[in-house]
């Protein structure tokens, strides 16, 4: 059922609307600290409560530009990504997780029998799913999409362009054991995957072409996410570090603490370095961090940058530029300059926030896509689109109900 809500927009200035479709060529990278400033500069709020709606029949035969995609709590919206309008609203039961699925038009929802497709673009929840029990991650790399279901260990390797003919066949491998884990496949065709049981994860296998394993660590205790850098360099998460992969070889780089658990990361193929979480605390219930990690993927080195701030697992993102992007919980989106270990900027957005201890309950989060951030505040309910290179709020949508998780297409031009 396709609903449409009102909604307040900001005002959206037309070479900004033009900097939505070609902020990827963007190469200006403010070294400033004025954010505060800025917000201040955003363009005047439009009251635009009761929009014209579109009929019947463009609702449901007019593609969604460069759509976007958020859960709530019992389904999923389906928003324009340039006028951050809600083009549809599905209704989905039960806790839903979102990824791009690696083209233009499709996203992958994850729900209790596996990951489903979602025609974006149409906007439509299409019956086609690669089942699996516990689906997990889902990386695109080199034109590829894997698919990592927890419950079976099976890794799902297909081409992401093959969705528009229905659900495609791809390749499949079953890891030893089932565990929380996670698998990419590089342009060679090697498969980097995790290893590990449902009681203990212990590190990485990379597989050749043929399946056969070429290269294995196991000093990775807990095990947990991935990021590729710039020529192909690999990271995966430990409790006291990360592995890396890079040029065949698979190294350790150790946290400077004891216990250094970085178990999610952002990677840009215009950076070598890759942006991580860091916690210290093996005991808490739930850390708030303040410091985030810089892995060096060429000299195999890690620094820490504090931001002054806590953030979340939903924090991180990548600029078109490599730049480093995190949420804070105090409302605002740090910059950090990856080369130099440093935060540039910070734009307000919005209130300050604190992290629920349930991670599947709703909490503010980042999505990236080329020189465009998306920011939800589950708070006010609103999503908000902030122009990377110039840090200026580009528009800001209230929706029906508290957005959870949001992702969207990973192409431009749905």
């Amino acid at each position: 059922m396709n609903t449409w809500p009102r909604t307040r927009l900001t005002a959206i200035p037309a070479l900004l609307v033009a900097g939505l479709a070609l902020a990827a060529c963007a190469t200006r990278q403010p070294e400033t600290s004025a954010g505060a400033a800025r917000a201040a500069d955003t363009a005047g709020t439009i009251d635009t409560a009761s929009p014209p709606a579109p009929d019947a029949s463009a609702r449901s035969t007019a593609p969604v530009t460069d759509p976007l995609v958020t859960t709530y709590d019992g389904g999923l919206y389906v928003i324009d990504g340039n006028s951050l309008r809600v083009a549809a609203d599905i209704p989905l039961p039960g806790f839903n997780r979102v990824n791009p699925a690696g083209d233009d038009r499709h996203v992958l929802v994850s729900t209790s029998t596996g990951f489903r497709v979602l025609d974006a673009a149409a906007p439509a929840l299409k019956d086609d799913e690669f089942p699996g029990a516990k689906p997990g991650h889902v990386v695109r790399h080199a034109g590829k999409t894997v698919l990592f279901s927890d419950g079976t260990g099976v890794v799902t390797v297909f081409d992401p362009k093959d969705l528009a003919g229905g659900l495609p066949g791809g390749e499949t491998y079953t890891s030893a054991a089932p565990h929380h884990g996670v698998a990419i496949e590089l342009a060679n065709g090697e498969l980097v995957t995790t290893l590990g049981t449902e009681e203990k994860r212990v590190g990485v296998q990379v597989l050749d072409r043929a399946r056969k394993e070429v290269a294995r660590s196991e000093k990775c205790p807990g095990v947990h996410g991935e990021a590729a850098a710039k020529g192909e360099a690999v990271v995966l998460g430990c409790e006291d570090g990360v592995l890396l992969y890079r040029n065949g070889t698979i190294r350790k780089i150790s946290s400077p603490d004891p216990y250094g658990r970085i178990g999610n990361q952002a990677g840009s193929d215009a950076s070598a370095i890759v942006l991580g979480d860091y916690k210290t605390d093996p005991d808490a219930e739930l850390e708030r961090p303040e410091r985030v990690s810089l892995i060096d993927t060429e000299s195999g080195s890690m620094r820490l940058v504090d931001l002054g701030t806590s953030y979340t697992f939903r924090s991180l993102g990548r600029g078109p530029n490599g730049e480093g992007l995190v949420l804070g919980t105090d409302g605002r989106l740090h910059v950090i300059d990856p080369e130099r270990g440093k935060v540039v900027d910070r734009v307000e957005i919005m209130a300050e926030w604190r992290e629920p201890l349930e991670w599947q309950q709703p909490r503010p989060a980042l999505f990236v896509r080329g020189g465009t951030a998306y920011v939800t505040d589950p708070a006010t309910r609103e999503l908000h689109a902030v122009d990377i290179a110039s840090r200026r709020k580009l528009g800001t949508a209230t929706l029906p109900k508290a957005p959870n998780e949001l992702s969207g297409v990973s192409g431009i031009g749905g």
